[in-house]
């Protein structure tokens, strides 16, 4: 192994030695206590540490890295005290995510880390948010996202990639080439002789390097950090190195040929450092020793420290505050004029007034710039606020939602537009893993809202007309809306826009063009969590919400005679409890009603609690009334069918004959 010092000094040198001797003694001592049974479990990143440590030597402290779990040295390099880390590897209440979460699954802003979830994946695409956030703000800053060889199979891979090329992001993508993807070698992986060489798909910059020399990762990290800060552009670096343990320990190595194993040995990245300094008379062995035993006290010393903390003792409600961002909700009645406006202008009025609000706000989606998007929402957006703010997306919907996060790590705010509500599913898993769960792990807020164009009545069939909001309403962290009027659609908009929290925000398409209301011309904001009684009524409760509310206001104009109470629920996470209880004890008989099918629909959940919390108030079952159990179809005659309102007749005979 060859080691240019270039123009590093001897103290320097040393500095390099000594941070990486550090993660690799307080590894050895992991194993150790794995052996011991006083730990269990460890994802071993020995032979591996010149990448994490030479890159986070290169970048400056302000900027943010997105490293994985064998990168111990991007952790110790940014100097977090080893009893932090260790509380958090032990799951003390003093690490950073409180005993929710193992390993580095965990992020942490004092020191500019954001650890990734199993999935691996998804964390690049915060990169590109990240990135983009600095472009925004004209700070010259770069940002180190890392992933394994094995890594560069999924789509996250790619999507990341692509947009960082697109919008000329500063982001060093460092692939850790180990050789295993777990047991996978990578001639069951991939094909390319380099994955370097897939840059050129991209119209990027590759390179490959050796991921065991310290100073060839520093040095070409500094090179490339230093010129994309003044010339932002995405770069792919491969690092070549070896994995010189299991997976994890408990999977052991014997599926590597021992052949491996030796060859690397004799380029341990430490050894090999080791002698270069030796050899440059910047160490003696006496120095050596000297280093090696002062750091085998303090890590002695630190996790003895933390072995002797109290366990945690578990409170329910603090599990359940610490799912959301805490935030303060204040109203704001406007007084002023009232024009008439459709549901879609309410929409467009609420993004266009959050827009003007938060000078950090950016809308992301497909065809949304120049062409107004696919339902013309924010047309004419981009002369208002310029193509920064109001971005064209490429199709790649789990790219663009994990942007989003990144944004918000990075102080922004940002509206997603699904360009169709059925079409979150290819972003499925930052939503509920990445979005969701993030505040609960490590108390980082997700300030972004998703708009989801959702539901039936267009003749759009089984991709464009799906109720998908039970799909999100059963993951904590997530807050969900579903408006039925223009006045809600606008309000609960802005309202989502201020929270801290990712919110979901259901528009139904059939109502963007058939409704509309006078609403306010000035911002105002709804509490989401909040119901409203659309219509008062004694002998029966509809609870419902959505093009369900019009549905139920359809049937009580028709049936005049019967007194019929209308609640729309206008959020689903959280709801409105007190007031479906209230109107359910005041009729004693409710129908719930919603668009999506029947079998696991959102209505499930409000029939069993009030059939927990209100049986003695009830004159008859509760009841449901919602769409058949099948995929939605495109034929009206068969979409009619399909539909709740084909049986909501019926169904309100049944509970008011009872």
């Amino acid at each position: 192994m060859v080691f240019d010092r270039k123009n590093v000094d001897n103290d320097k040198l040393v500095s390099f030695y000594k941070a990486l001797l550090w993660p690799r003694l307080i590894e050895e001592k992991m194993l150790i206590l794995l052996r011991q049974g006083r730990i269990g479990k460890w994802f071993s990143g020995i032979g591996q540490e010149a990448i994490a440590v030479g890159s986070t030597l290169a970048m400056q402290p302000y900027e943010y890295i997105l490293p994985m779990h064998r990168n111990l040295g991007v952790f110790t390099t940014r100097d977090i005290p080893l009893s932090r880390l260790m509380a958090q590897w032990q799951g003390k209440a003093s690490g950073f995510t409180k005993g929710r979460d193992r390993s580095f699954h965990f992020g942490t802003q004092e020191y500019r880390i954001i650890g990734m979830i199993s999935h691996l994946g998804p964390q690049m695409a915060l990169a590109d948010g990240i990135a983009l956030a600095d472009v925004l703000s004209k700070r010259h800053r770069a940002t180190l996202v890392f992933t394994g060889e094995g890594g560069t199979s999924e789509g996250d891979f790619h999507e990341a990639l692509n947009v960082a090329s697109v919008w000329n992001l500063p982001v060093i993508f460092l692939i850790e080439n180990n050789g295993y993807g777990l047991s996978t070698p990578v001639n069951e992986q991939y094909k390319c002789e380099r994955l370097s060489d897939r840059a050129i798909g991209y119209g990027i910059e590759g390179r490959t390097i050796d991921g065991n020399n310290i100073l060839e990762v520093y040095h070409t990290i500094n090179e490339i950090a230093t010129n994309i800060r003044q010339n932002p552009r995405p770069v792919l670096l491969e690092c070549m190195t070896f994995r010189m343990r299991g997976h994890e320990e408990a999977s052991g190595t014997k599926y590597v040929p021992q052949h491996l194993f030796d060859e690397w040995k004799e380029r341990d990245p430490l050894t090999s450092f080791e002698k270069f300094l030796f050899d440059e008379g910047a160490l003696t062995q006496e120095s050596i020793q000297v280093i090696r035993s002062g750091f085998a006290t303090m890590i002695d010393i630190e996790i003895e420290k933390v072995f002797s903390e109290p366990d945690i003792i578990p409170d329910v409600e603090t599990e359940l505050k610490d799912m959301y961002q805490p935030y303060s909700f204040s109203t704001f009645q406007p007084s002023g004029n009232r024009p008439n406006k459709r549901y879609i202008d309410a929409i467009s009025d609420g993004l266009r007034q959050g827009m003007q609000k938060f000078d950090k706000l950016v809308l992301m989606g497909q065809d949304i710039a120049e062409y107004g998007g696919a339902f013309k929402i924010t047309q004419g957006f981009v002369e208002e606020f310029g193509r920064e703010r109001v971005r064209n997306t490429p199709i790649c919907e789990s790219g663009i939602v994990g942007a989003a996060m990144g944004l918000s790590i990075n102080g922004y705010k940002s509206v997603v537009e699904m360009q169709f509500a059925d079409f979150v599913t290819c972003a499925f898993n930052q939503v509920v893993n990445n979005l969701a769960k993030t505040h609960y792990r490590w108390a980082e807020n997700v300030d972004v809202v998703i708009r989801m164009p959702t539901g039936a009545g267009t003749g759009a069939g089984p991709f464009h007309s799906q109720s998908n909001e039970a799909w999100f309403t059963k993951t904590p962290g997530l807050k969900v809306v579903c408006p039925a009027f223009p006045s809600d659609a606008k309000g609960l908009l802005l309202a989502a826009i201020e929270d801290p929290n990712p919110v979901i925000y259901f528009e139904h398409k059939y109502l963007y063009r058939s409704i509309n209301e006078e609403i306010a011309d000035e911002p105002y904001t709804i509490e989401i969590g909040k119901a409203r009684i659309v219509q008062e009524g004694r002998q029966a409760s509809i609870i419902t919400y959505g093009l369900g509310v019009h549905w139920a206001l359809d049937y009580a104009k028709a049936h005049p005679n019967e007194s019929i109470e209308i609640v729309d629920l206008r959020s689903l996470q959280p709801w409105d409890k007190e007031a479906v209880e209230a109107s359910v004890k005041k009729t004693g008989r409710v129908l719930i009603l919603h668009e999506d099918t029947l079998t696991n629909g959102f209505g499930g959940e409000i029939a069993a609690h009030l059939a927990e919390h209100c049986f003695k108030y009830l004159d008859a079952p509760v009841m449901r009334c919602a769409s058949l159990d099948t995929a939605i179809p495109m034929n009206k005659a068969l979409e009619d069918q399909f539909l709740a309102k084909e049986r909501l007749e019926e169904m309100m005979e049944k509970l008011l004959k009872y």
